[in-house]
């Protein structure tokens, strides 16, 4: 496997950030990982488009669809979050603002995994 790093980085073992290519590769991961999802959810909604209530609850509650959507937003919080991360990382020069602004900008994106998950399964499991 080729390895990415730089002279220095690999004797450190360290990337810039503290934390190597782990945080490229999830952010390159989760990328590809919303497109494929992201097309689905964005067709779902485009074929739903003018549908009544009863047969668009029938499609958005199929398992398929669901656990799709639900992956897709999962995939799309993580990749938001480490995106919140790194500019903040990058551009905040205090300590403190930066961890309180990491802290937040996580707890932001939990809260918006959570609530949209949670609507995506109270509408699969007809809540």
């Amino acid at each position: 496997m080729t390895d990415l790093r730089t002279p220095l980085s690999r004797v450190r073992g360290l990337g810039a950030a503290r934390e190597g290519t782990g945080t490229f590769w999830r952010q390159r991961l989760t990328a590809m990982a919303n497109i494929p999802l992201t097309l689905f959810g964005v067709g779902v909604i485009v074929g739903l488009t003018g549908a009544e209530y009863e047969r668009a609850i029938r499609v958005l509650s199929h398992p398929l669809v669901a656990v799709t959507l639900a992956l897709m937003i999962l995939s799309a919080v993580v990749h938001m979050r480490i995106g919140m991360k790194e500019i903040i990382e990058d551009y905040v020069h205090g300590e403190f603002a930066k961890l309180t602004l990491v802290a937040l900008s996580t707890f932001f994106a939990i809260f918006v995994g959570a609530v949209s998950v949670f609507s995506v399964l109270k509408i699969a499991f007809g809540g």
